[in-house]
């Protein structure tokens, strides 16, 4: 299995497996069943070609309403929590400058995610970790849409923080490296 074959198996099994799950988001369990996540792996080794890809699927999105979402998972390239966040940085910049602020908006998922301000060791942190760096291009009226019907959305990061402390650091990482390396075996 190639490393990007891996590392897409990877995300699939976590959002199944941790995002779904221990119901981080939501709203992940339906486009699951509906099929409508798009899984992309692009070595972030060269960041004009990942920024074009970046915007390659902003425009798929455009024409396809039938994929709700987009995990662009970067197999490579950004394995450094500061250098993901530099690349993250210049990609949100590139989405409003490309006309799509408002349109689209990035959520960021790393190994090593840490919130600011945040010991790296809080469990907290693991409602942004993932097997593998990843950009997470959202349609924004999607997301108005199921806040919209959702009871009490501004509650939804407590709530996490709230599961994730009372998970424990220990169990969330022994979870997220299971995820990251069960499919390497296949």
């Amino acid at each position: 299995m190639s490393r990007s074959d891996s590392a897409l198996a990877a995300t699939r099994s976590w959002v199944e497996d941790f995002v779904v799950a221990h119901d981080v988001c939501p709203f992940a369990g339906r486009e699951l069943r509906r099929e409508a996540i798009r899984y992309v792996g692009v070595a972030a080794d060269d960041w004009p070609a990942t920024l074009t890809t970046l915007i390659e699927e902003c425009r798929r999105l455009d024409g396809a309403p039938d994929i709700a979402t987009t995990l662009l998972v970067l197999t490579s390239g950004v394995e450094d929590f500061d250098d993901y966040l530099d690349l993250l940085a210049i990609a949100e910049t590139l989405l409003i400058d490309q006309g799509y602020e408002g349109t689209y908006q990035l959520a960021s998922f790393h190994p090593d995610y840490c919130f600011a301000d945040t010991d790296p060791g809080d469990p907290a942190n693991f409602t942004n970790r993932s097997p593998w760096p990843m950009l997470h291009l959202l349609r924004e009226a999607d997301i108005e849409r199921a806040l919209a019907h959702y009871p009490d959305p501004e509650e939804i990061p407590e709530r996490n923080i709230a599961v994730m402390q009372r998970l424990g650091r220990m169990p969330l990482a022994e979870q997220l490296a299971a995820l990251r390396h069960s499919r390497d075996r296949t």
